[in-house]
């Protein structure tokens, strides 16, 4: 992986009808020890804001479509996708009941592992370790719990385990999905953690992963959340302000159904 800040791709895909797409929790904003109550950085507010004028952009997220409007209030982004926008209607009726089984069955299970936080995202689980005193064997408990949950596909992350349907669609599609309605030559996205990758690897994608991750299909990093500024800055000031804008193109949001 090599640094994105300090080479030319920023400059080049600023001279290009560029598509940026972006994941929230840990790209947009830090990671909170409340997965509830993520809050962007009044400077990131103010530099995506930015960025949206100049650019077609993109956020995808596994928390509900409302959720991440309620975040993102103030910034008007081309789309938002959300969990349940990346699913059709009766696959999604499905994901619920699934769900809703999954989480009793964790529930029960990892009752006696303290700091284990599980959250209900609608389509999918998260369930958090982060505020475990034993964070290895937290996690290698929910891994277990896995075989109680029947077809699932299990991604882990940052101190937490995702549980999604394992045929439901990945943020891989809905990137290409939207690339493909606007047609635009060039996509950056930018992620932090496993279910990301699926965006990462799309061909024609230039992926950039908050960490620097070994085996991640991204080719370029940032240190760290915090330098997520610091790219929306470059891609600011990179941009020629003769470049297509919002108004210049259909403006669409992916809704949930």
């Amino acid at each position: 992986m090599q640094p994105i800040l300090s080479g030319n791709a920023l400059q080049s895909l600023a001279g290009m009808d560029t598509l940026l797409g972006f994941d929230f929790d840990g790209t947009l904003a830090p990671l909170a020890d409340d997965p509830s109550s993520p809050a962007m950085r009044a400077e990131t507010r103010h530099l995506l804001a930015q960025v949206a004028q100049l650019y077609p952009c993109v956020v995808i997220s596994g928390r509900p479509e409302e959720d991440v409007l309620r975040l993102l209030a103030g910034v008007t982004v081309w789309y938002v996708i959300g969990n349940r926008g990346l699913h059709p209607p009766p696959v999604l009726e499905r994901a619920w009941l699934d769900v809703g089984r999954w989480e009793a069955a964790l529930a029960e299970r990892l009752a006696g592992i303290e700091g284990v936080l599980i959250e209900n995202k609608g389509v999918s689980l998260a369930v958090h370790y982060r505020k475990a005193p034993d964070r290895e064997r937290a996690r290698e408990a929910i891994a277990r719990a896995r075989d109680l949950l029947g077809r699932v596909r299990m991604v882990e992350g940052k101190e937490v385990v995702n549980f999604l349907p394992e045929d439901g669609p990945d943020k891989g599609r809905s990137l290409a999905r939207v690339r493909a309605h606007l047609g635009s030559a060039a996509t950056l996205y930018v992620g932090d953690d496993e279910t990301d990758e699926d965006a990462f690897r799309l061909e024609g994608v230039t992926g950039v992963r908050v960490g620097n991750q070994p085996g991640s299909a991204a080719r370029y990093f940032l240190a760290d959340q915090e330098e997520v500024d610091d790219l929306l800055e470059q891609l600011a000031r990179a941009r020629p302000r003769s470049e297509r804008r919002p108004e210049a193109a259909p403006r669409a949001r992916e809704r949930s159904h």
